[in-house]
């Protein structure tokens, strides 16, 4: 097989992820649903930014105790200096990043965090500390998958129905992506808002868009997510305008003959007409979606030439021209690797906390910059948190852990949720083997968004039935 097929046939599957074959056969209250028709009231638009890391971020090194008692907690799992070769900050380091910074004038609004400590960030995170003592992002803490409150004894006796297969990276990011442990087979809690809200938009272009890869979030029954490349529209090499057309020629005999196969009402065979429906679909859309983009003015706003920071630069220029596509809501979703840190950790986090803070950081003021801030909102997602205990210069899997939610509307300066101890011994939040049960839901996080978002009480009870299980179906960090 050639190259230029190859790549034809992995650009058109994906362009076809729009809209899968098998859409007509999903959740028929999701179908129920979609009959409504939402709407929201004219330039009412709102987007939810999903930031994955993948691995499993080791959130007890990146939100950092400084106070004596809650350090020493945290000294006494993570021993060893980072001085020493170990992963342990010192105090006057922590110290230095603090994000009560406000302390001194009356505090943080919310008040001090749920155990009465004082914590600062990885000091690779300066941008995202910025934007949290300027208002502009928030800590949910101890986030993870769960089906029911659990607790230390109701753990170790088995006796609550807890996620399968945890501290599995494939597992765990799944169950993360859909919120359902208890379906293997579920689709993404982005698709599943997606679903239901997917009318409001005017223009033909999916509401959720990839700039990672295929994933699961994004998987819905009506709405599946449709890919962008952080450089732009990927076109069809087949069809004479890919990206390798200026070193090869268009074969013009080749185009005509695969356009014909595309053309309406020609095709016999019901899947053959699908495929030719879909392919013609595609092109219309990435010649849409590359007009509309073509059309806008460069954004002034620098992003860092990272991955994650192109991501998220090709996001803010999708935002932006989103009265050009249509666009009442929007779900991106964007990926970050290598957070699986049993070994060099401190280089690790050190050049992935980087990217993250100083790729949120850029794309926040973007969508300042757009006017649109206090209609984005970006927050991060992981397979899981990371043990306390460490592996000499690492950590290993865990299961709870802090996360950070970014945007004008977020009502920042605080944490929500409650924060765990980190003791090595005698701890009342640890499975017994170092990792930390969650006490916030990953339920309750996206539900919060997606209340945002604009679904009501009863599209949320529907999209994540194991809510009911917890107190509160918001955790109230955006306003």
């Amino acid at each position: 097989m050639s190259t230029s097929r190859r790549r034809f046939l992995k650009q058109g599957l994906t362009a076809f992820g729009a809209a899968g074959l098998c859409g007509a056969f999903g959740n028929l209250n999701v179908l129920a649903a979609a009959a409504g028709h939402a709407s929201f009231p004219p330039g009412d638009y709102k987007a939810l930014v999903c930031v994955f890391l993948h691995g499993g971020n080791d959130s007890f090194n990146s939100i950092v105790p400084y106070s004596a008692t809650e350090y020493a907690a945290y000294r006494s799992s993570r021993r060893v200096l980072v001085a020493d070769g170990g992963i342990a900050f010192d105090q006057a380091t922590v110290q230095a990043q603090a994000l009560n910074a406000l302390a001194a004038v009356g505090g943080l609004p919310g008040g001090l965090p749920s155990d009465g400590g004082s914590y600062g960030v990885h000091p690779a995170l300066a941008e995202l500390r910025q934007l949290f003592n300027a208002g502009h992002a928030a800590i949910v803490a101890n986030v993870g998958t769960l089906l029911y409150p659990t607790s230390q004894a109701a753990y170790q006796a088995g006796t609550i129905a807890v996620p399968p297969q945890l501290f599995s990276h494939l597992d765990q990011s799944t169950y993360w992506q859909t919120s359902r442990p208890d379906d293997a087979n579920a689709n993404g809690w982005g698709g599943r808002i997606a679903d239901r809200l997917h009318s409001a938009n005017a223009g033909p272009v999916p509401m959720c868009v990839s700039l990672s890869s295929n994933n699961l979030f994004q998987r819905g029954d009506i709405v599946d997510s449709y890919s962008v490349s952080p450089e732009g529209v990927e076109k069809m090499s087949y069809l004479g305008d890919g990206p390798e057309s200026w070193v090869i020629p268009p074969n013009e005999d080749g185009i005509a003959a695969y356009q014909a196969l595309l053309a309406a009402n020609t095709q016999q065979h019901v899947f053959e007409r699908a495929y030719a429906d879909r392919t013609r679909n595609a092109v219309a859309n990435y010649e849409f979606v590359d007009a509309a983009l073509n059309g806008a003015s460069p954004l002034a706003t620098p992003f860092p030439a990272t991955s994650l920071g192109q991501q998220l630069r090709m996001a803010a220029r999708l935002i932006q021209v989103r009265a050009a596509l249509g666009m009442s809501r929007q779900v991106f979703y964007v990926s970050a690797g290598n957070y699986d840190s049993h070994n060099n950790q401190v280089d690790d986090q050190q050049s992935n906390l980087g990217e993250l803070s100083q790729a949120l950081k850029a794309f926040h003021d973007a969508t300042v910059e757009l006017a649109i801030d206090q209609s984005v909102t970006a927050f991060t997602a992981s397979d899981f948190g990371r043990s306390l205990g460490v592996n000499v210069d690492g950590t290993d899997h865990g299961w709870g852990g802090h996360h950070f939610v970014v945007g004008g509307a977020v009502r920042g300066q605080r944490f929500y949720g409650s924060m765990p101890s980190l003791r090595d011994t005698a701890n009342p939040d640890d499975t017994g083997f170092g990792q930390i049960i969650p006490t916030t839901a990953v339920d309750q996080y996206a539900a919060t968004l997606a209340a945002w978002f604009g679904l009501s009480n009863s599209e949320i009870a529907d999209i994540f039935p194991s809510l009911a299980h917890f107190d509160s179906a918001s955790l109230g960090f955006l306003g």
